[in-house]
């Protein structure tokens, strides 16, 4: 399913109000690092008049994270989840022969506040803070002991943890996030300190909707009339080929810098559509222009991506996708001067052109 949807990533976004109100899964893999605490550890053991010989230690591990979240709104969003940081341990040796090796491992629940700014229609910074509740393990082993008041102990604790990453949109329901996070977290032993795990997570919405069936025109059947005494039988005129075309402003149809339709330029739309009622429509084609602001690639690319977004909202009210064509001018055909910001607006349009046939009667 994920990888259908890794597939689609050029297709526009067309669900905006169902992807910020979603509800989303996801999962984490990556590597976390916590810091051992050397020199409570060899005070420990020198208290006696030992001294350390050699010490080492395993401040890396790979770790992960299971998440379910809900979209409140574009730029904030809920989440729970379950983490397993992994398990960190140390091997001291001391004068004597004398050994003692340590571990800890911590997994627990977190919620958090998630907060995410788009910076484009796919790329948003985030940034989290919330709380968790770990249980750490610990277990020391050797023939040291003496240096530490419990060989076994686990301890469960509420601590807060913050994060900051970005998250990139492969598809209006899926994306892949990089972060780095800090758990503050305790030892069971008494000390409390933080563990940082930097992942990669794929995240995945649920119930995007259908695309909406296509309404195909229905001719009822013909109907024998009784017959009429009449001088003569009205004639039905032939059908008249037409032609409409309709240019809209940029802003009246999409925020700055996005190809998503608004709502304002929805009813734009549906305005063009109504006025296809009774129209066999044989051709449509969605032009996009933008000003010349940007380089030549970016500006041919939203220019694009605005057409096929056009295009989306007006085949969702029932008109045939084959009939529909699109076409990114980028910057190729200004109407008006780039020079000022007046002529820019003129310049950033989609067209909308229509060619069918209508029937009348003489």
């Amino acid at each position: 399913m994920m990888a259908a949807q890794a597939a689609q990533a050029d297709e526009p976004f067309i669900n905006p109000d169902w992807a910020n109100s979603a509800v989303y899964i996801g999962a984490g893999i990556g590597q976390s690092r916590a810091s051992i605490d050397e020199q409570r550890i060899r005070a420990s053991l020198t208290a006696n008049g030992a001294s350390v010989s050699s010490f080492s230690a395993n401040e890396r591990e790979a770790g992960y994270k299971l998440f379910i979240g809900k979209q409140l709104n574009q730029y904030f969003a809920v989440e729970a989840g379950y983490f397993d940081l992994g398990t960190f341990g140390f091997d001291a040796r001391t004068s004597g022969n004398g050994m003692l090796g340590g571990e800890a491992g911590f997994r627990g629940v977190n919620v958090d506040l998630v907060g995410q700014l788009p910076l484009n229609q796919r790329l948003s910074l985030l940034a989290r803070a919330g709380a968790n509740y770990a249980k750490t393990s610990t277990h020391f082993s050797g023939n040291r002991l003496a240096a530490v008041t419990n060989p076994s102990a686990s301890e469960r604790k509420l601590n807060a943890k913050v994060g900051l990453g970005a998250e990139y949109k492969f598809s209006e329901a899926l994306a892949g996030r990089a972060e780095i996070e800090r758990y503050r977290l305790n030892d069971a032993i008494g000390n409390r300190g933080d563990v940082d795990l930097v992942s990669f997570s794929l995240v995945y919405k649920l119930g995007r909707p259908a695309a909406r069936p296509v309404v195909a025109s229905v001719i009822p059947e013909p109907v024998a009339a009784a017959p009429v005494v009449e001088p003569a039988p009205a004639v039905a005129a032939a059908p008249v080929a037409v032609s409409e075309k309709v240019t809209f402003a940029a802003e009246a149809l999409f925020d700055f810098d996005k190809a998503i339709v608004k709502p304002e330029g929805k009813q734009a739309l549906d305005e063009l559509v109504s006025k296809l009622q009774g129209m066999q429509t044989e051709v449509m084609i969605a032009v996009g222009h933008t000003d010349a602001v940007g380089s030549d690639a970016y500006n041919q690319k939203l220019s694009l991506s605005r057409a096929e977004a056009v295009k989306a909202y007006i085949v969702s009210k029932g008109l045939t996708p084959s009939r529909v064509y699109t076409e990114g001018k980028g910057e190729s055909q200004p109407i008006a001067d780039n020079a000022n910001s007046a002529g820019r607006a003129k310049n950033r349009r989609v067209s909308v052109e229509v060619v069918g046939t209508r029937t009348g009667t003489k």
